[in-house]
């Protein structure tokens, strides 16, 4: 039942223009951080533990910053469930692509690794563009479902394809025989056990092994996509190569590779990462 009243809203709201959809967004930031303070206790421990150099007037100036953020990428995201190339397009802009120019000419499949760092619903559909490879993008679907066919459908109709992170290297073996890109978004949290521990953002983390496992596996090129908002509405996207040969790559270095990565693009808009999330919810189990 409730699938049947919020999606016909969902649509709804996807068609609004984008001055309009901010204009909504700012009506929400008002209620969600100042008037119930949804995860606001997670989001400044997490923004303390991260930042101990900066100051609480820093935090919170961040904090705020963030949930305006935070606002829009929920906008910005059921956009995307009506969104034209053409707009998509002038509100994501790829910077180069040679890399994957070069690897499509090899007939040579890719691996694109990055984090919760800004649009990235927008940043995937923006790839469905592209001249090159196809976008095969690994998700974890929704236990509902009729959201999670709303959600197939908005992550698809443009072209780009999905694999269930269960199934994620099936999948990959299954189209070796096509020119692809995986999209990893690698910054959730994984179970301790079997994960990569390395130092992120200050804190001990654990890092999802499957990126750097599968890209040996199938010797597959990593490349590093770092997402900056140029302003409100728009993004540009960069692309950095990790490892050209990754079975020569030592354990971890892949790992520790593209976490550095996000690190960096972390500092620099702290803002436009999820924060929400909480990523440091388990201690490290060994020494490793």
């Amino acid at each position: 039942m409730a699938y049947y009243i919020i999606a016909p809203l969902l649509y709804l709201i996807s068609y609004l223009p984008f001055r309009v959809l901010y204009i909504l967004s700012d009506i929400i930031y008002f209620f969600l951080y100042r008037v119930f303070g949804y995860r606001k206790k997670v989001v400044l421990e997490n923004l303390r533990n991260s930042f101990p150099e900066k100051s609480e007037a820093e935090i919170n100036l961040i904090c705020s910053n963030f949930y305006r953020y935070f606002c829009d990428l929920i906008l910005e995201t059921i956009k995307t469930i009506t969104i034209s190339p053409a707009v998509l397009n002038k509100h994501v802009t790829i910077k180069d692509e040679s890399i994957f120019k070069h690897y499509f000419e090899k007939n040579q499949s890719v691996i694109v690794v990055m984090g919760h760092m800004g649009n990235w619903e927008l940043t995937g559909a923006r790839f469905s563009q592209s001249a090159y490879h196809k976008l095969y993008v690994v998700y974890h679907p929704l236990t509902n479902k009729k959201f999670n066919q709303l959600v197939y459908h908005m992550r698809t109709r443009l072209g780009n394809g999905l694999y269930a992170m269960n199934e994620a290297l099936r999948g990959m073996l299954r189209d070796r025989d096509k020119v692809t890109i995986t999209a990893f978004i690698a910054d959730q949290t994984p179970f301790p056990e079997g994960a990569y521990w390395t130092t992120f953002l200050n804190q001990d983390t654990p890092v999802f092994k499957g990126t750097e496992k599968l890209a040996m596996k199938l010797n597959y090129p990593v490349v590093y996509a770092s997402v900056k908002r140029v302003k409100r509405g728009l993004y540009d996207i960069k692309f950095e190569l990790l490892s050209d040969n990754p079975k020569t790559c030592s354990e971890n270095e892949i790992s520790e590779l593209h976490t550095k990565k996000l690190e960096v693009d972390i500092k620099a808009q702290p803002e436009i990462w999820l924060w929400t999330h909480k990523r440091w919810k388990y201690k490290r189990v060994d020494s490793k």
